[in-house]
């Protein structure tokens, strides 16, 4: 790609946020909506599950294809194709008749989905070349999943109460069209010198694993937990996590490289990312149906109750771009994990739900802790990776949201089926109450890592990955390369302060 004036990163950057924008709004404003579909599609807990995760979990398996296919054939043009498609797809879903449609249609606006986030990122991290310069542009594009969590409750609640549910995936479609046209206009065209060669293989592996882990904890409230067919499905994810990992550790380039889960820091990522989008697609859906189920509020009301959330993630998470920019990520991460922590546990423990200050305080809590955790997810994951794979590096930070996203809804919403039985009572937050703790493990898990993956031990695995990466990958015709620190976002990042990477 070449280099671009000032001006012209920054409407880089502003077009691709608008993809960021156009999906997290569509989780965002759909949460608030589940009561209201539920009723007129005649929707259980698991119908519910599905409506979400049918999304998330065909998006988490084909982000990584997406991230490879952008390097070989081209970002703005797979890029571009995945706004047709999800526009599309977000038409069809207003226009579902039943359930079962309106998932298949879903479906349809996750394969588009799975061209935009993890690509624009890639183009992000290929048009800021300099580190601090990257960490804040990263910031930003974090600030949009806050205002997509401040706009998609209220706009939603709104479209809900007057027009109904169906209305809130026309969002999609102005947008969409908008960033269409503006990439047509001002992103240049970019590709990998080498890219990767595609893993037919190890794909479908990675879609029947994901496949058969969802359903059989989705379903298995309702058919049994020791029913011959739930036993059968956990045999087979097994089966196919063993087949996958043995498969992958014999390619020349895998579709999951291997090398990359050397660096501490990107390992934890990985896992901080699981983490943090199960305790949020969890925490939006048990209050979702707690402030609407429960105390019988309407959409819109909902909406406002969430909005101190949305207002922490809007403004922290630009405010974490520029901490891991000075000092690196360490602090943002534990901050967070902390936060997540105690927001849940004053769910589970103390009744949050039914007292409106300590409501409002777990909706302030986890607003802190989801503002500064995701920047650093993004900033980690694609550091010390050549620029050559950072559509792929970018595209695993970007499934593993995704699949914490699918986890939580999945094991959240399964637990609370198991509580009511496959019906939404009035006494839900009793219900919820185990589901809260996991919400709060969670928050320890990103807690402990952000201390154990950010110290000086875990910036010399960088370097040995960086290093690793560069060594055994294949020299590209072009200008000559002569140390990694030409081609290494990490290496060309100062140390920061304490050693934390």
């Amino acid at each position: 790609m070449p280099q671009l004036s000032r001006r012209r990163r920054q409407l880089v950057l502003a077009i691709c946020c608008t993809s960021l924008l156009i999906v997290s709004l569509d989780n965002t404003v759909l949460n608030i909506a589940l009561p209201a579909m539920r009723e007129e599609l005649r929707a259980s807990v698991a119908g519910m599950q599905w409506t979400i995760d049918a999304y998330t979990l065909v998006l988490a398996a084909l982000l990584m294809l997406a991230g490879s296919m952008a390097d070989r054939i081209g970002r703005r043009r797979v890029f571009q194709t995945g706004l047709v498609v999800f526009s599309i797809g977000s038409l069809l879903c207003s226009l579902a008749p039943t359930l079962e449609w309106l998932i298949v249609f879903r479906m349809m606006q996750a394969v588009g989905g799975s061209m935009l986030n993890p690509v624009a990122m890639s183009i992000i991290t290929n048009t800021f070349t300099d580190p601090r310069e990257r960490a804040r542009a990263i910031g930003a594009w974090g600030a949009v999943q806050g205002i997509s969590m401040a706009a998609g409750p209220l706009v939603g609640g709104v479209l809900v109460d007057t027009i109904g549910w169906r209305s809130i995936f026309w969002l999609n479609l102005p947008v969409g069209l908008a960033a269409l046209l503006l990439t047509a206009l001002y992103i240049p065209e970019s590709r990998a010198p080498k890219p990767r060669r595609l893993d037919p293989v190890g794909q479908s592996l990675v879609m029947a694993l994901l496949g058969t882990v969802t359903y059989t904890i989705i379903e298995a409230p309702s058919i049994g937990w020791a029913s011959p067919l739930t036993l059968t499905l956990a045999g087979t994810a097994v089966l196919l996590l063993l087949g996958l990992v043995g498969y992958e550790r014999r390619r020349d380039e895998p579709l999951i490289d291997p090398r990359f889960f050397g660096s501490a820091p990107f390992t934890g990522a990985t896992v901080v990312a699981v983490a943090s989008f199960a305790a949020l697609a969890g925490f939006l859906f048990l209050n979702t149906l707690q402030l609407q189920e429960e105390r019988g509020l309407s959409a819109l009301h909902a909406g406002l109750w969430m909005l101190p959330m949305a207002v922490m993630t809007l403004v922290l998470s630009p405010l974490s771009g520029r901490l891991i920019g000075t000092g690196g990520p360490r602090l943002p991460l534990v901050v967070a994990g902390v936060a997540i922590t105690g927001s849940a546990v004053l769910f589970a423990g103390f009744h949050a739900a039914g007292s409106d200050p300590l409501l409002v305080c777990g909706f302030v809590l986890f607003g802190v802790g989801f503002g500064l955790v995701n920047p650093p997810i993004t900033n980690t994951a694609v550091s010390g990776m050549p620029r050559s794979q950072a559509g792929v590096a970018s595209a695993i930070a970007s499934t593993s949201r995704q699949v914490g996203t699918t986890l939580g809804v999945a094991v959240i919403g399964a637990v609370l089926a198991a509580g009511v039985h496959g019906a939404v009572p009035a006494g839900v937050t009793a219900a919820s109450r185990p589901a809260w703790w996991i919400v709060a493990g969670c928050g320890v898990l990103v807690t402990v890592l952000g201390l154990v993956t950010t110290g000086r031990w875990a910036q010399r695995t960088v370097r040995r990955t960086a290093e690793r990466l560069e060594k055994e990958s294949p020299r590209v015709p072009g200008p000559a390369r002569t140390s990694p620190r030409e081609t290494s976002p990490a290496a060309e990042q100062p140390a920061p302060p304490g050693g934390a990477a």
